[in-house]
């Protein structure tokens, strides 16, 4: 009975979703709006628990083998580790899309408790819109997706065991802090349809949604950088971003957000770019349920996505539709309406940004293309194609400069004016100093002109936010273009020095890479609980100086019958030994393959102090957001 409680659960939570969508309509005249808000807020925490019932039911059956569940039996097996049986639950389908209805309903009742200086006619209309999407999604999962459907009365004695590229420690996190970050763009894209929906023009609810976008944006960065170090350490080739479609689908919402969290700082200091900020809202989310779209069905093939089928893709893809038609049609209305002129100077900071967002749609756009022609050549003229690093990297790489150079230039520059002579004289030098310094660099070593150009631009990046570190207000946007700049770098060193070798070795075989001796001492077998394999042990000398050993393995799934690379690396901040074990060969040698990465660790460290820096401004933008909205004229909204 226990599934089926789990079961139960999902209904009472969709018919509480549905009774905050029917509520306010029902009781618009007959009750105070006091006691609206008041039953709204009542059920959306029912609303809450019961998801969160549900989930920790599902918990329940993969802690307990319980195989007469499918969701279970297909992604869990009776020697799957502890750790992995908790967080199969999000390894297909099913769990993942209830996983994402579970963060909706954190969002919410963050929204409830968090925003409490909000107006209540706003944060009901808010609460509203949210709970019309968590009742879509509650839909699907039960119609399409449902994880508690049984498997009787004969069901299997053990499991099909989790995907083995998912039991990994890296996977326990990276789908749930991704999951917080899409989901999380669903409070700004509420916001802006409330504004919409309200017709208030004057009320700050740019101010109220930052920090809700500031924190979705965090969240979204540690997972992107999460799957990153994921795809680095567990496939076994070696490369940190691939451009694939799955990959991409995470990042075209990241890009919007930036361009969003900067729009609704402006908004923030000056009444601009209403529009823009409306639509930027909008179409982050929209991205979003693109990217739950993309990966879920089945129209891509990639070791990301899940495989699913045609019905859950329809569902999904209605579902977007609706929100999409419905956003955009109340966007085209609330556009008729407003009448907003403003002048600015082009060489002002808020033409700087405007610029900055329009170079980061156009990227965002350039990644849809490439990522959707493939389906689009299929379905149109019944060819296979293939879009890969070369168009990416060559479309977006001059964006990518431009954008470096906005950033640099920007933070001097004033809001509404054009600069003065001395702030020009302080960004000039300090691209002079940049320059001056790549120049030592490329007479040292052979970076091509490309990376000397991206470095050069990474850190004029450095050399101009660092001039801003006397004033502590200006800390979040420190860290975070810092970090931008870092993680440029991070690519243009590992781009540029990156050593790849592959080799055929023998037991007590030695080779010597860029002065390293590396040296092939053992190799023995392994157990598991859930799989067997091969470790091979090698040693790296210098100078007759031990470095590290490192331990690869090749792994075998018994229950999947899955052969998988498990690699062995050395991390430095400085660089990275990385060892993958490949396949034996004839005459007892093993195919191994040997990178070394310099400052590949920059690219990770990049992303964590962009997050870090989104989560510190979140926080103080509350603070600031609190102050302002206890002043404001409440009773406009009487």
């Amino acid at each position: 009975m226990i599934p089926e409680f789990g079961l139960f659960a999902l209904i009472m939570a969709l018919l509480l979703s549905m009774t905050t969508v029917i509520l306010p309509i029902l009781t618009r005249s007959s009750i105070s709006e006091a006691s609206q808000i008041k039953i709204n807020a009542s059920v959306v925490l029912g609303q809450a628990c019961f998801i969160l019932l549900s989930f920790v039911t599902l918990v329940f059956c993969f802690v307990q083998d319980d195989f007469s569940v499918r969701y279970v039996a297909q992604n869990a097996n009776t020697y799957l580790p502890f750790m992995y049986k908790l967080t199969a639950i999000w390894g297909a389908h099913e769990g993942s899309l209830l996983l994402w209805s579970f963060i909706l309903a954190l969002w919410m009742v963050a929204v409830l408790f968090v925003a409490k200086a909000i107006p209540g006619k706003v944060k009901m209309t808010v609460l509203t819109i949210l709970s019309c999407i968590q009742t879509g999604l509650l839909m699907i999962i039960l119609k399409t997706s449902n994880p508690f459907i049984r498997i009787l009365p004969f069901f299997p004695q053990d499991g099909a065991d989790l995907n083995p590229l998912l039991q990994d420690p890296a996977f326990i996190m990276h789908p749930p802090f991704l999951y917080l970050g899409y989901v999380g763009f669903a409070v700004p894209f509420a916001f802006a349809l409330a504004e919409c929906l309200l017709k208030k023009m004057d009320y700050p609810w740019a101010s109220w949604a930052r920090p809700f976008a500031l924190s979705a944006l965090g969240f979204l960065t540690i997972g992107i950088t999460l799957g990153s170090w994921w795809a680095y350490y567990e496939l076994g080739w070696g490369g940190w971003w691939f451009w694939d479609p799955v990959e991409n689908a995470s990042l075209m919402p990241w890009i919007v957000g930036v361009a969003l969290i900067h729009m609704l700082w402006v908004s923030a200091k000056e009444d601009l770019f209403r529009t823009w900020r409306l639509s930027l809202a909008i179409f982050t989310f929209i991205l979003s349920l693109m990217g739950t779209f993309l990966v879920r069905s089945g129209i891509l093939s990639s070791v990301h996505a899940f495989s699913s089928s045609p019905e859950r893709g329809i569902a999904i893809l209605g579902f977007l539709s609706i929100v999409v038609v419905i956003s955009l049609g109340l966007l085209s209305h609330l556009r008729g309406e407003q009448k907003q002129a403003f002048v600015l100077s082009p060489w002002s900071k808020a033409s700087t940004i405007l610029l900055g967002n329009v170079l980061l749609i156009a990227a965002t756009l350039s990644i849809l293309l490439g990522t959707l022609y493939p389906i689009i050549s299929q379905l149109i003229w019944q060819k296979s194609l293939s879009v890969g690093p070369p168009y990416f990297n060559t479309v977006l790489l001059p964006m990518l400069f431009m954008i470096l150079i906005l950033m640099s230039v920007a933070v001097h520059l004033k809001w509404q004016q054009a600069p003065d002579f001395l702030k020009v004289r302080k960004y000039s030098v300090s691209l002079l100093l940049a320059c001056v310094t790549v120049l030592m660099l490329i007479n040292l070593t052979s970076l091509s002109f490309v990376a000397a150009l991206a470095f050069t631009l990474a850190l004029y990046l450095i050399i101009s936010t660092l001039m801003f570190i006397h004033k502590p207000q200006k800390i979040g946007m420190i860290v975070a273009h810092i970090g931008i700049a870092i993680f440029v770098m991070g690519i243009v060193f590992v781009s540029s020095w990156q050593i790849e070798k592959e080799f055929a070795m023998q037991l007590g075989q030695t080779v010597e890479v860029e002065g390293f001796n590396f040296t092939f001492n053992q190799l023995q077998e392994i157990k598991g609980s859930n799989f067997e394999g091969t470790r091979g042990t090698f040693t790296i000398y210098k100078d007759n100086q031990l470095i590290t050993q490192l331990f690869p393995e090749k792994r075998f799934f018994i229950a999947r019958e899955q052969a998988m690379t498990e690699t062995a690396i050395h991390s430095h901040l400085m660089r990275d030994f990385y060892v993958a074990l490949g396949e034996p060969l004839d005459n007892g040698a093993w195919s191994v393959r040997f990178y070394i990465k310099p400052f590949i660790r920059f690219i990770w460290l990049g992303g964590m102090m962009v997050a870090l820096a989104a989560f510190f401004a979140a926080i103080r933008s509350r603070c600031i957001k609190e102050k302002r909205v206890a002043s404001y004229e409440i009773d406009r909204f009487a």
